[in-house]
C-alpha cells in the first residue's frame, strides 16, 4: 500500500520538472532574443548616425565645390573682361607718344606763321591738328580717356608732381599747372599726368603742417 502512492506521484513531479525546464528555456531564449534585438538596434542606430555624418560631409564638400566653381567662373569672367579692356594698353601708350609729338610740332609753330596767309602751310597745320584729334578720338573709343587735373587736389595715384609753385591764393597740393596730359584706360592709369602743385595756400596756413614728403622726393627725382 505504501509504495503505490509513490509511483502515482512520480509522473506528476516529472511533468512539473519538465514544464519548469521548458519555461526556463523559453525565458532564456526570450532574453537571448531581446539581447540580440537590442544589439541589432544599437548597430542600426550607429549605422544611421554614420550615414548622417557622411551625408553632412558630402553636402559640405558639394557646397565648397560649388563655391569654388562660382569663384572660378567670376575670376575667369573678370580676366576675360580685363583682357578685352586692357589688351591695347601698350599700343595705346605708344600712340600717346605719337600724339605728343604731333602736339609739340603744332605748339612749335610761331603764331605769325599760322596767320601768315600761306594756304599750303595752313593746310599742313590743319592736317596735323586733325590727325592728332582723330588719333585721340580713336583711343577714346577704345576706353582711353584724358586726365584733366587742373585745379584738382594732387592725387599720387593719377598725377606725378614735377615741381611746386608758391601760391598762397589756392590750397596747398592743388594742381596749378599740367606739364604733360595724363590718360587712363578703364580703371587703370595708362600714363600719370605730370603736374606742378601749389605750395602753401589757405589750408596749409591753417593746419600748419609741413608739405608732404613724397611730392618733394618725386620732384627731386624728376628734376
Amino acid at each position: 500500500m505504501s509504495e503505490h502512492p509513490k509511483d502515482e506521484r512520480a509522473p506528476e513531479q516529472t511533468a512539473a520538472k519538465s514544464e519548469y525546464a521548458e519555461t526556463a528555456a523559453a525565458g532564456e531564449a526570450f532574453h537571448a532574443d531581446s539581447a540580440m534585438e537590442a544589439e541589432g538596434q544599437a548597430a542600426d542606430y550607429e549605422a544611421v548616425v554614420r550615414l548622417v555624418k557622411e551625408n553632412e560631409e558630402l553636402k559640405d564638400r558639394a557646397l565648397r565645390f560649388a563655391a569654388e566653381m562660382e569663384n572660378l567662373r567670376r575670376r575667369t569672367a573678370r580676366d576675360v573682361q580685363d583682357a578685352k579692356s586692357y589688351a591695347i594698353a601698350n599700343f595705346a601708350r605708344d600712340m600717346l607718344q605719337v600724339s605728343d609729338n604731333l602736339r609739340r610740332a603744332l605748339d612749335a609753330i610761331p603764331a605769325e606763321a599760322k596767320t601768315g596767309g600761306d594756304a599750303g602751310f595752313s593746310a599742313l597745320i590743319e592736317g596735323v591738328d586733325m590727325t592728332e584729334r582723330a588719333m585721340l578720338a580713336a583711343l577714346e573709343r577704345h576706353g582711353v580717356k584724358k586726365l584733366d587735373p587742373q585745379g584738382e587736389r594732387f592725387d599720387p595715384n593719377f598725377h606725378q608732381a614735377m615741381f611746386e609753385v608758391p601760391n598762397p591764393d589756392v590750397p596747398g597740393n592743388t594742381v596749378v599747372q599740367v606739364v604733360q596730359t595724363g590718360y587712363v584706360i578703364g580703371e587703370r592709369v595708362l600714363r600719370p599726368a605730370m603736374v606742378g602743385v601749389a605750395k602753401g595756400g589757405p589750408k596749409a596756413a591753417q593746419s600748419e603742417q609741413p608739405e608732404p614728403g613724397p611730392i618733394n622726393e618725386q620732384a627731386e627725382k624728376d628734376a
